[in-house]
């Protein structure tokens, strides 16, 4: 992983080159009170008063340059307004001209993320850019919210060969170990006769690739219990109801749930923000085999329901349901889950919006307004009781995914899940896409962190001190 550290530095009054912030509201003045070789400049690199546009200006001498850059707003800098700066200067040490980088610092070391583990390339690495910053007590938390994004996209951006059940176990086994946490990991029989659903999606899985059960607590068990919970199917091949090659394609990625909830607990203990954490993550991989799990098979869960199994390949919920049941057995005041659930939140909001989804009026106002604060978006879903019936079944207490309808597939999923909360319990739920199919300043094509910000904002507003 990339030396974060050395990316964001206090301000000392050491060498730097500066970077001039303006917007288009100020461009026009902000032009014409530059001198002429500054204009000339500008015009000659064509720089337009639009987002991330920027632009070399000269100085006295000729190694004497600084640059300046487009953002949407200067008095409300984003996250990302800094960050194409970050992949495009050359390697050195810079500072914001007349106030500090807040929130864009992690913009600036979340550009400068690679995934280059299978590279063979013999090119010479890009040399780091570093930012230099006043509020030095505010650089930890910015490190730790880019390290946990690394994190992040290191975990979904691995081929599923060398992230399967056991690697994710194995990680979590990690951050236990930094953190003096306690690991628990259940499988064999133990999953089989506890975890029912879990054994069910993940038995036709080969030797070493057995599902399990992997838990993480920590903290004070006097302190609110916070119950994180992510989606760990290492791969999906949609089981007996098979993906087609290109529903396939992106199929690492749909362990993403859990790794937002592995980065989330790194981040929480990393804060020691004073809660009772309880981690957990079902890993599986959904494959095809004569073990597998078919349609029409009844599945007993944890809770005692049963469910037929109407689509194989609407596992993420059935996992996610039994480690929401032991979740659910500590009675924490607050239980989130993470998963890369559905096709059909993506057709309703896209891949940048976080579909959201609660059974507490609170905890979806404190997470909205998080996510806005933190811009990393989201947009609440409807928990629609009517649409219950359509998981109804005709030989068991119900079925896992509606059969007859395409429509509303996002919320049917969800409403599959609050069968599994225990009452009184604040819940929310979130189903995300985790993956970028474009560049974007900050967000490089591949493995995208979200949510992730926006919970921890919201937690550290609950809890922190």
């Amino acid at each position: 992983m990339t030396d974060l550290s050395s990316l964001l530095q206090a301000d000392r009054g050491q060498s730097a080159r500066t970077i001039h912030i303006v917007d288009p509201k100020g461009f026009d003045a902000w032009l014409s009170g530059q001198p002429p070789r500054a204009r000339a400049a500008a015009a000659a690199q064509k720089l337009k008063p639009t987002g991330y546009a920027s632009a070399i200006l000269p100085g006295d001498g000729p190694e004497d340059w600084s640059v300046v850059t487009v953002v949407a707003n200067v008095d409300k800098l984003s996250p990302w307004c800094l960050a194409k700066l970050a992949e495009t200067l050359p390697e050195g040490t810079y500072r914001v001209e007349g106030r500090e980088p807040g929130t864009a610092a992690y913009g600036w070391l979340t550009a400068q993320y690679r995934f280059d583990k299978y590279k063979t390339s013999d090119k010479p690495a890009t040399g780091p850019r570093v930012l230099l910053t006043g509020e030095a007590a505010s650089i930890p938390e910015t490190l730790r919210l880019a390290e946990a994004t690394f994190l992040l996209r290191d975990l979904v951006n691995t081929g599923a060969d060398e992230m399967g059940p056991a690697q994710l176990e194995s990680v979590a086994e990690t951050l236990a170990k930094k953190h003096g946490a306690k690991l628990t990991v259940t499988r064999g029989d133990a999953i089989e006769q506890g975890y029912p659903m879990i054994h069910a999606v993940g038995k036709a899985a080969g030797k070493g690739r057995e599902p399990r059960l992997i838990e993480i607590e920590w903290g004070d068990e006097s302190h609110p219990r916070v119950a994180l919970v992510g989606k760990g199917v290492c791969f999906d091949s949609g089981g007996l109801d098979i993906k087609p090659a290109s529903g396939m394609r992106l199929m690492k990625k749909d362990m993403g749930g859990a790794a937002t909830v592995l980065a989330l607990a790194d981040l929480i203990m990393g804060a020691k923000l004073p809660v009772r954490l309880h981690m957990l993550v079902p890993a599986v991989e959904n494959s095809v085999s004569g073990e597998a799990f078919r349609p029409g098979d009844v599945l007993r869960t944890r809770k005692g329901l049963t469910v037929e199994n109407s689509n194989t390949d609407a596992e993420g919920r059935l996992i996610l349901g039994d480690a929401i049941v032991k979740a659910g057995e500590a009675n924490p005041e607050l239980l989130l889950d993470f998963a890369t659930l559905t096709g059909a939140a993506r057709v309703a909001l896209g891949a940048d919006l976080t579909g959201l989804f609660a059974n507490d009026e609170a905890l979806a106002k404190d997470l909205l307004a998080a996510a806005d604060s933190e811009a990393d978006p989201a947009w609440r879903m409807p928990l629609w009781d009517p649409y219950d019936d359509m998981l109804k079944s005709d030989v068991a207490d119900m079925v896992n995914a509606a059969e007859g309808t395409p429509f509303g597939g996002a919320i049917t999923a969800a409403l599959f899940l609050r069968r599994f909360v225990p009452e009184g319990v604040a819940w929310a739920h979130h189903d995300i896409f985790c993956w970028r199919q474009a560049n974007k300043p900050g967000r490089p094509k591949g493995a995208d962190a979200v949510s992730v910000r926006a919970t921890y904002k919201m937690l550290k507003d609950r809890y922190g001190s």
